[in-house]
C-alpha cells in the first residue's frame, strides 16, 4: 500500500499516532531510567532537556519517600550507607533500601505501589549494610509464564540472588527455590559478613551475573572473588569465572572479586568486570607476580564466562587501589579516531580509555618506573601504568611544607606526621615506618563512576583527595598495637609477618592535612583529553561548620556519582553536605543546590514522567563518612504550570 506522507498532517491521523503513543508517554519510556547507570553500559546520560541552566533555579520538592529503615532498622543504621540508585522501568521506580527491602513507587507521586522485605540475616550487616540498586528484566522466551514476565534481580547482603515480580512485589516461584538463589563460597569457615552482595547485578543474554564484596585484610587465603552466572528464568547455575584463575591454584591469595557494578554490551554479548585487589591488601610478597586478572577491566562472553581481553590497571597491588568504579561504555573520538570504548576511571585519580573490543588502549598508556623497597621479600613491579591523557585527575605527592592547617599548631602537627612518613609519591609501597597513601582508599574516583555526554564527547567525573597513612606491624606487636588503637581500622592480615593499621591523616582538630579542595568536579574533553573545567565539590558547612566560613567551599571528600543531560545540566550529590547540586555542563558554574534531610552519598537519576522532568536521589548518610543517616529518597520537579 502507497502512503501519502503529507496524509500524517490531517487531523484524524494524528489523533490516531497521538492515541498510539499515549502508553509509552504515560509509562515515562522516553527519556527514562533503565538501568543502574542510566544504561546498560553506565553512561550516566538522559537526553531529558525540560530542566535547563535557564529554569534550573525554579527546581522544587516534588515528592520524599521514607523506606521506613530508621524505625525498622534503627538499630543498625550505625552500619548503613544508603548508596541506591533507582531504576525506572515499565512505569514503576525501583527502591533498594541499604537492607535490601525493594519498593515500587509511582515515578509521579512517590506513592508506594509495593514493598518486599528479604528478611536479611542481622549479622550480614553488622559491618556494612549497602544496595546500590537493582535490575530489571523482561523474559522474552516464548511460552513463559505470565506470571514473573518481568523481575527485578536484587543481591542481599546476607548471599542471596532473588528475583521478584516485578508486577506484584511478589518472590518468582521458578527461580531458584522459591525465587532465591543461595551463593555458596565454597569454604565452611566462612563468618557472617565476610562475603556480601552490595552492587546491583546485570543481565543480558537470559542470563543474571552476579559479583561480590569480601572483607578487607583478614587473612591471606581469603575468599576468592568468584563471579557467577544464573539462569535468569530457572536459576540453574550456567558459568562462574574465577579472576585469580590465570595463575592457577593458589592457596595464598582470595579476592580479586567484582564488587563495583558492571556493565553490558548487548550487541557484543560481553560483561565487563571491575575487579578488585588480591587478599591482603598491602602485603604481597607471598602472592608474587601480577596476580592474575586482579585490579583489572576484564571483558568476559555473557554466555559462558570466556575471557576475551583484560587491562590490568594496578600491577601487584599492595595499596587496594582496586577497580572501584562502573567500566562506562561509550563512543569516543580521540584525535579523529572515532570507536567504541571503555572508559575506566581509577582510586588513583586516573583515567583509562579502551578500546571495547581488544582492550587496547584508544589514548596512550605508559609504564612509568614507580619507588620500590618493600619490607621483607616483597617483590613489587617496578612500573604502573599511566594514560598520557588527561593529567591526574586527583594530587598524589605531598611535601611537609605543603601542610594544611586552619591554625599554625594545626598545620605544624600536619607537617610533623608528614616528614615522619615514608613518603616517595604514588605507589610509595607500605613500611613499618608508616607510609603515605596519596589518595586515600576512597579517593580519586569509587563507586560512583563518571557520566559521558556522547553528543560532545565529554566526561563529567568527581574526585575526592585526603591521605591514609599505612603502617605494616610486626605479627609480634599486633595484639598490642590493635588493643592501643580502638578506634582505628587494625586488621590482622593473618598468614602473613603483617598486620595492618591505616588512619586518615587529619590535623588534630579534624580537619585533612592536605590542602583543598578535598572534592572536585571534572569535565574533560576526550577529543584530545585536556581538562575543560573543575571546581571544588561540597562545603564543610554541616560537618566543621566554622571552617566554611573561614575557608569558603573547600568540596569534601564524597561517594556516589554525577549524571549529565541533554539540557545542560550535571546533577550530582555525594559530598557529605546534605545538598543537590546542579552545575552548568559547559562551564562547571553551580547553578542550583537543593537541601536534603541527610547526606546522599549516592547517584541521582532524572527522567520524563507525564511531560514532567524529574530528578531524584536517595539521601540517607554513610557510615565510612560519619554523615547524617536517614531512609529518604527525594524528588525534585520545576513547578507545575
Amino acid at each position: 500500500m502507497m502512503i501519502n506522507s503529507a496524509s500524517f498532517t490531517t487531523y484524524p491521523v494524528r489523533i490516531a499516532i497521538l492515541w498510539l503513543l499515549i502508553p509509552c508517554i504515560a509509562r515515562g519510556e522516553q527519556p527514562g531510567w533503565p538501568s543502574y547507570g542510566g544504561d546498560a553500559g553506565g553512561q550516566r546520560y538522559s537526553s531529558a532537556r525540560q530542566i535547563t541552566p535557564a529554569n534550573v533555579a525554579n527546581l522544587e520538592p516534588a515528592w520524599t519517600y521514607s523506606t521506613g529503615d530508621m524505625s525498622t532498622h534503627r538499630n543498625s543504621m550505625y552500619a548503613a550507607s544508603f548508596e541506591d540508585t533507582p531504576i525506572l522501568a515499565d512505569g514503576r521506580l525501583y527502591i533498594c533500601s541499604p537492607f535490601n527491602e525493594i519498593s515500587a513507587l509511582d515515578p509521579g507521586t512517590g506513592k508506594q505501589l509495593w514493598r518486599y522485605d528479604p528478611h536479611v540475616e542481622a549479622g550480614a550487616y553488622e559491618y556494612d549494610a549497602t544496595c546500590r540498586g537493582v535490575v530489571f528484566w523482561r523474559n522474552t522466551q516464548p511460552g513463559s509464564d505470565v506470571a514473573c514476565r518481568t523481575r527485578i534481580f536484587v543481591n542481599t547482603n546476607d548471599r542471596r540472588l532473588i528475583a521478584i515480580d516485578a508486577a506484584r512485589g511478589t518472590p518468582c516461584e521458578g527461580f531458584g527455590t522459591h525465587g532465591m538463589v543461595r551463593i555458596d563460597s565454597g569454604r565452611t569457615d566462612i563468618r557472617a559478613n565476610e562475603l556480601r552482595m552490595g552492587s546491583p547485578p546485570v543481565v543480558t543474554h537470559n542470563v543474571v551475573i552476579v559479583g561480590s564484596a569480601i572483607d578487607d585484610d583478614q587473612r591471606i587465603d581469603e575468599v576468592r572473588g568468584t563471579v557467577r552466572a544464573f539462569d535468569a528464568i530457572t536459576g540453574v547455575p550456567r558459568w562462574s569465572f574465577d579472576p585469580l584463575s590465570k595463575d592457577g591454584p593458589t592457596d595464598k591469595e582470595g579476592a580479586a572479586n567484582v564488587w563495583a557494578p558492571m556493565s553490558v554490551d548487548e550487541e557484543r554479548g560481553l560483561v565487563f568486570l571491575p575487579t578488585s585487589s588480591p587478599s591482603p591488601d598491602y602485603y604481597g610478597a607471598q602472592r608474587p607476580g601480577n596476580n592474575g586478572y586482579a585490579d583489572s577491566v576484564v571483558a568476559v562472553s555473557a554466555e559462558t564466562g570466556a575471557v576475551r581481553w583484560s587491562f590490568q590497571i594496578t600491577h601487584h597491588d599492595v595499596w587496594d587501589y582496586d577497580v572501584a568504579a562502573q567500566p562506562t561504555l561509550a563512543t569516543v573520538t580521540y584525535q579523529g579516531h572515532r570507536a567504541a570504548a571503555v572508559l575506566q576511571p581509577t582510586k588513583q585519580g586516573l583515567l583509562f580509555t579502551l578500546n571495547r573490543d581488544t582492550g587496547e588502549p584508544l589514548i596512550p598508556v605508559v609504564e612509568r618506573a614507580v619507588p620500590q623497597g618493600g619490607e621483607l621479600g616483597e617483590r613489587l613491579s617496578p612500573t604502573q601504568p599511566f594514560p598520557i591523557a588527561p593529567v591526574a585527575l586527583a594530587p598524589n605527592h605531598i611535601r611537609p611544607e605543603d601542610a594544611f592547617g586552619l591554625t599554625p599548631l594545626d598545620r605544624n602537627a600536619c607537617r610533623d606526621r608528614i616528614a615522619a612518613a615514608r613518603n616517595e609519591g604514588l605507589y610509595t609501597p607500605p613500611s613499618v615506618q608508616g607510609t603515605i597513601m596519596y589518595p586515600f582508599t576512597g579517593g580519586g574516583t569509587n563507586w560512583g563512576g563518571l557520566a559521558f555526554d556522547e553528543s560532545n564527547d565529554v566526561v563529567y567525573v568527581n574526585t575526592s583527595s585526603a591521605i591514609h597513612v599505612v603502617t605494616l606491624i610486626p605479627r609480634d606487636k599486633f595484639a598490642a598495637e590493635k588493643q592501643a588503637h580502638p578506634n582505628l581500622y587494625v586488621a590482622p592480615q593473618a598468614g602473613t609477618p603483617f598486620g595492618i593499621k591505616r588512619e586518615l591523616l587529619l590535623s588534630p582538630i579534624g580537619i585533612p592535612c592536605n590542602p583543598p579542595p578535598w572534592g572536585m568536579l571534572h569535565a574533560i574533553d576526550m577529543h584530545d583529553g585536556h581538562v575543560r573545567w573543575e571546581v571544588p565539590l561540597g562545603t564543610t558547612r554541616d560537618t566543621v561548620p566554622l571552617s566554611q566560613l573561614i575557608l569558603g567551599n573547600t568540596g569534601t571528600p564524597n561517594f556516589g556519582g554525577p549524571i549529565v543531560t541533554a539540557g545542560g545540566l550535571v546533577f550530582i550529590g555525594a559530598t557529605m553536605d546534605k545538598y543537590l547540586r546542579a552545575f552548568d555542563a559547559s562551564n562547571g558554574k553551580e547553578l542550583w543546590r537543593g537541601r536534603l534531610p541527610a547526606a546522599a552519598q549516592a547517584t541521582p537519576l532524572t527522567y520524563m514522567w507525564q511531560a514532567r522532568q524529574y530528578v531524584v536521589i536517595a539521601a540517607g548518610g554513610h557510615a565510612k563518612l560519619g554523615t547524617k543517616r536517614g531512609d529518604w529518597v527525594v524528588a525534585f520537579a520545576l513547578p507545575q504550570k
